[in-house]
């Protein structure tokens, strides 16, 4: 229906171009059926649209009412000659169509440009008075002098040409504004620019030495009820009184220009023409001296909302908007100033760089608008906490920094710090309710005998805070040159780890597993090294942590998998192992989250050819904790795939014994912790005993990780479980070490007598 409504709308635009030009062709006995016909169609659509799109009652009613008057008065004119006296009453009503005009125009500027109408005001009065200057000095005062009619005709005319400047002046703001235009609000203007257009061809013919048919002059009427026509046809008249959206582009070349051109004409236009008597000079006087003032009000506007713009942006450009502190530049402006004016004095200025800890859970369960309201809490808590000369400031998301500029040693620095904390010992009222929620304080300052910069200064807390995140949250943590130290080392393990794959620097050790009962290798266990170009060798505890949290953990979780299982596949194929030696690879929780990864082990057992049975994917307890649905969506699918899933480090992990059920587990694998004191400590042992019942009772295989010593192991045995791996056994070794490794571990009397 709006479609069909809006196309129609489109089609009364052709036909008032088309039509228009039509009446100019056929002459002028045929204006006032045309005039009459297009009046009828206009009221038909008024009507036709307050039924269908109902647009706002007031401009639905000026609108019928300008229809209306304006026809009247047309009626009247045609049956008038020009000497009659009574020809001032079609006048009047002309005169009306425009104080209607006017009433609507006002309405609909005022409603759609809201607050947004100063400057277009401004620009609006430039335009309406340039055009008035313009007009009487080349139509109105030129028919005032020559005109033989009636003084009050002459003066109706000359006012209701007057009022059609103003309507001009409102359509010009109306068009000038930043509010997008729509279709029904084009067609309008449109529409009163084409009878503007109608009375300044009227207009000429009045100064009675131009002559123009009744066609030309009566065709922009005709036009102009077409195109409002097509306006109240279209569907979007109904929001013409509403706020309009804003312009992505706003108008104000367009704006420029023609204000620009409303100056200059009015000037070209008295220069090149001398006043004719004492009432032109006036009215020439008076509009100049009204128009100066307008140009020079807008030129004072516009400074003014150009240095306010200029105002609000840097002070937005310094203050957090949320809660109204100092945001990352100026705080680094006030360490800065802070810095120079303890040059030479006791003062060590103390920077708090603070961290909420756990935000982001705050904002994933109860919303942003909740962690909106932590924030401005956290702010209010730590303005009143530390003393009245400190600055608070927000630098980014959950992190604010504390500056005092007075400290004067570390003591001092390490005392606000406690005072910061003590802040969040309460609860913070939310409108959520009471919340608890604790901090992550890194301290910093600037030693009189060091040379710093603001942003040293800051990154030195940075990295103190994140020192106390590794602490255990909740803390205060004080920086010192090693914190940097370590700090720069991950950043250097962390850029070397992007480009340590196309390297080659990584390489995979294997571990066997072997059945103690059996004296066999049953599978091995695929760990990743690495080996710097520059001979350094990075240990796994040190550089998988980083991988995981920057995500390289993916694409190195991939090539690890791919090439263990072309590894087994090669010593199957070599007959090295037996050919249902499976391989055990370890996945970290951020390759469980990549919805590629299932993709990933598809591929890798295709290109490998290695059973999916013989595939054991390692995770640890954490992968049920957090995120669990998301984890558990993806073993499921592995398990589909016949991947089998084992839990790596049992019990040294949080998970329940609800959580372990619920997900496809297949292996446990009991942590070191428990088996080195399993043959000494009865605590382990008893520890050791219920994972293998409680397994036996879900029906998992079992494999002990760690095993150093025969004692060990033998104890095992007494508890019933029959797989293991450990230094006992064999060391992790090379790709080339695994067949003669194999080998040896073939002979189980030969390593059941060997020790640690």
């Amino acid at each position: 229906m709006r479609r069909a409504f809006a196309t129609t709308a489109w089609i009364f635009v052709v036909a008032a171009a088309v039509l228009s030009a039509l009446h100019i062709a056929i002459g002028d006995d045929s204006s006032p059926t045309w005039f009459l016909s297009a009046t009828i169609c206009f009221v038909v659509i008024l009507f036709i649209s307050a039924r269908v799109h109902r647009p706002d009652h007031a401009v639905w009613l000026f609108a019928l009412a300008v229809a209306a008057t304006s026809f009247i008065g047309q009626v009247l004119d045609n049956q008038l000659d020009s000497n009659d006296p009574a020809r001032a009453v079609p006048e009047l009503f002309f005169l009306i169509v425009q104080f209607l005009l006017i009433v609507g125009l006002t309405t609909v500027v005022r409603r759609r440009l809201g607050t947004d109408t100063a400057g277009v005001l401004g620009d609006g009065v430039i335009v309406g008075l340039g055009a008035w200057l313009v007009v009487w000095v080349l139509l109105l005062h030129p028919s005032l002098a020559t005109s033989d009619e009636t003084t009050l005709v002459t003066a109706l005319r000359g006012t209701t040409l007057g009022a059609s400047i103003i309507v001009l002046f409102l359509l010009a703001t109306l068009l000038f504004s930043d509010m997008a235009l729509t279709p029904a609000v084009a067609f309008v203007g449109l529409a009163i620019a084409m009878s503007f257009t109608g009375d300044i061809v009227y207009a000429v013919i009045q100064r009675g030495d131009v002559t123009i048919s009744d066609g030309v002059a009566n065709a922009p009427y005709i036009a102009a009820l077409l195109l409002a026509s097509a306006g109240f046809l279209h569907p979007t008249i109904r929001d013409i009184t509403k706020p309009g959206k804003r312009r992505a582009a706003p108008p104000l070349l367009t704006r420029l220009v023609t204000t620009t051109l409303a100056l200059i004409v009015p000037i070209i236009v008295l220069a090149a023409t001398d006043a004719e008597d004492t009432t032109d000079r006036v009215v020439r006087t008076v509009s100049v001296a009204v128009l100066a003032i307008a140009a020079t009000a807008r030129i004072i506007q516009s400074v003014r909302a150009n240095l306010k713009t200029q105002t609000t942006l840097l002070r937005n450009a310094q203050i957090d908007a949320l809660t109204g502190l100092p945001n990352r530049s100026m705080m680094l402006e006030h360490i800065t100033v802070a810095l120079q004016n303890s040059w030479r004095t006791q003062k060590q200025p103390t920077v708090l760089f603070i961290d909420v800890d756990r935000f982001k859970n705050i904002n994933d369960s109860l919303g942003h608008s909740a962690g909106d309201d932590v924030l401005t809490s956290v702010a209010s808590r730590l303005s009143n906490a530390v003393p009245e000369h400190a600055i608070v400031g927000r630098i980014s998301g959950d992190e604010f920094v504390v500056l005092d500029p007075d400290t004067q040693s570390a003591t001092q620095s390490v005392m606000l710090a406690e005072k910061v904390l003590d802040a969040f010992r309460e609860p913070l009222g939310l409108h959520q309710g009471d919340m608890f929620v604790s901090a992550s304080v890194g301290v910093a300052f600037a030693p009189t005998s060091v040379n710093l910069s603001a942003e040293d200064l800051l990154r030195h807390a940075d990295t103190a805070m994140y020192r106390a995140k590794d602490a255990g949250r909740n803390c205060i943590a004080l920086f010192d040159d090693s914190m940097l130290e370590q700090v720069t080392q991950r950043l250097s393990i962390e850029t070397a780890l992007y480009r340590a794959l196309e390297r080659r620097e990584l390489r995979l050790v294997h571990q066997p597993i072997v059945d103690v009962d059996l004296g066999i290798v049953i599978g091995f266990e695929a760990l990743m090294r690495w080996d710097r170009t520059d001979g350094a060798s990075v240990s796994p505890a040190e550089f998988i942590p980083i991988a995981e949290e920057t995500g390289t953990i993916v694409p190195l979780g991939s090539w690890a998998l791919l090439d263990a299982l072309t590894q087994l596949r090669h010593w199957i194929d070599a007959g090295v192992c037996h050919e249902h030696t499976t391989m055990s690879v370890n996945v970290s929780p951020r390759q469980l989250h990549d919805p590629n990864f299932v993709s990933v082990v598809s591929e890798a057992l295709s290109r490998s050819g290695v059973p999916a049975d013989q595939v054991w994917l390692e995770v640890t307890e954490g992968v049920m904790i957090s995120e669990p649905e998301q984890a558990l969506s993806s073993l499921r699918r592995l398990n589909a795939l016949g991947v089998r899933i084992a839990i790596d480090d049992f019990g040294t992990g949080y998970s329940s014994l609800s959580t372990l059920q619920r997900f496809p587990i297949q292996r446990i694998k009991i942590d070191r912790a428990f088996v080195q004191g399993i043959a000494t400590d009865a605590g382990a042992r008893s520890i050791v005993r219920t994972i293998i019942a409680m397994a036996t009772s879900l029906g998992l295989d079992i494999v002990a990780e760690g095993v150093e010593n025969t004692s060990q192991l033998r104890a095992l045995s007494e508890l019933q479980c029959h797989k293991a791996q450990g230094y006992l056994i064999s060391h992790p070794v090379g790709v080339d070490a695994v067949p003669s490794t194999v080998s040896t571990l073939e002979n189980i009397d030969d390593w059941l007598a060997r020790e640690r």
